[in-house]
């Protein structure tokens, strides 16, 4: 069977994602998300596949895992991997970011991470049994609802699904120069919080200790703190509830990434200890979720030389990278799983109001994820 002589059509594939981007997901709105969920999963009930839906947990949606029928049912095959949420609040398809074509590109929320690559994925599925192929392994895709805020309800079950398979395809966004990626750097996330002394700003503010200057302090110290091996950066900051009283409270999120574990290790080592307290302020910092550091083995990369191969066949050059960025390859790559990401589709300007793909490239990589699901074995 050649994939090239499929006919993926990516016209009408995406008119079929627009259904998908057109119903907006955003990671803490646990109804939106599951609204998602219903959409594909019921795709996936069409398409001939078992569908089970996993109740969400601490406050995120649920997940659904769906098994193709394949003679060796039940046996080690094939995952792919895909996430739901987007950063994009409701609203942003009617205030900033509508669903829109512009020549080859097309704009939407989470239209490039990662709904496209999704899609395609279960587009290679139902072009290969359209044309009664059935593949040397097993098919198993779950989707998930949390991996932009890090995946901590659902690491779990990635995990266990995972260690039931082969392979593991990540049809997370593809590389600018058509590349895929082998290797994720680790990321760990952090909760930051200044507790100060309450006074009136304007009658007495000299007694008062802010948590905000304390937070604002720990800022620059913690920005300061990146180098070439390991990043840090706040993101997230809130603080104070009357402008007239010394605020009492300031809390924040912060991210450090790193290309190896061990300077990951030692940027959580420095993150703690800043806890400290002094002047009537204290600074905590606690430890939020980890990606652990994705680094390519023998099989990782024998997994890409065959996904290279089939691109070359089609005429296409088929470059790899490990990637910033955390993505829920990090923990079957560290599993020592082959795992291949970045097989979605090509675009630009992933959580952005500018967020795109380009068109062509949903027939294009759903050919390449057809050829791997009809070739692993």
């Amino acid at each position: 069977m050649n994939p090239a002589n499929l006919p993926f059509d990516s016209e009408a594939m995406l008119q079929g994602l627009r259904v998908w981007v057109e119903c907006e997901s955003p990671t803490w709105d646990a109804a939106a998300v599951d609204r998602m969920l219903d959409i594909a999963a019921r795709d996936m009930a069409i398409m001939g596949a078992s569908i089970e839906r996993i109740a969400g947990r601490q406050g995120f949606g649920g997940c659904v895992r769906a098994r193709f029928p394949h003679p060796k049912a039940g046996e080690p095959g094939i995952l792919i991997a895909g996430h739901f949420d987007t950063v994009h609040p409701i609203g942003t398809l009617q205030n900033g970011l509508p669903f829109r074509r512009e020549g080859n590109k097309c704009f939407g929320p989470g239209i490039y991470d990662m709904k496209g690559g999704s899609y395609l994925a279960l587009e290679a599925i139902r072009q290969l049994a359209r044309a009664a192929f059935t593949t040397p392994l097993p098919i198993t895709v779950l989707f998930t609802p949390d991996e932009e805020v890090g995946t901590p309800s659902t690491r779990d079950i990635i995990e266990a699904e995972a260690a039931r398979n082969k392979y593991v395809l990540v049809p997370e966004p593809g590389r600018a120069n058509n590349g895929v990626v082998t290797g994720r750097y680790a990321i760990a996330r952090f909760n930051l919080e200044a507790t100060g002394r309450a006074s009136h700003a304007g009658a007495n503010l000299s007694a008062g200790r802010s948590a905000i200057r304390e937070m604002a302090r720990q800022i620059i110290a913690i920005d300061g703190m990146t180098s070439d091996d390991c990043t840090f950066s706040v993101g997230i900051v809130h603080g104070g509830q009357w402008v007239n009283c010394v605020a009492t409270t300031c809390t924040g999120e912060a991210l450090s990434m790193a290309k190896r574990q061990g300077d990951l290790d030692r940027g959580v080592e420095r993150m703690l200890a800043l806890n400290s307290t002094s002047n009537d302020v204290m600074f905590k910092v606690t430890r939020g979720v980890t990606r652990p550091v994705w680094e390519p083995d023998a099989a990782t990369m024998a997994l890409y030389e065959k996904a290279r191969g089939l691109a070359k066949a089609m005429g296409k050059e088929l470059p790899h990278a490990s990637a910033a960025g955390g993505s829920d390859a990090n923990f079957t790559g560290a599993m020592g799983i082959p795992t291949l990401d970045g097989l979605g589709v090509r675009g630009a300007d992933p959580h952005t109001h500018n967020e795109h793909i380009e068109v062509d490239s949903l027939a294009e990589r759903g050919r390449l994820m057809a050829g791997l699901l009809a070739t692993l074995e």
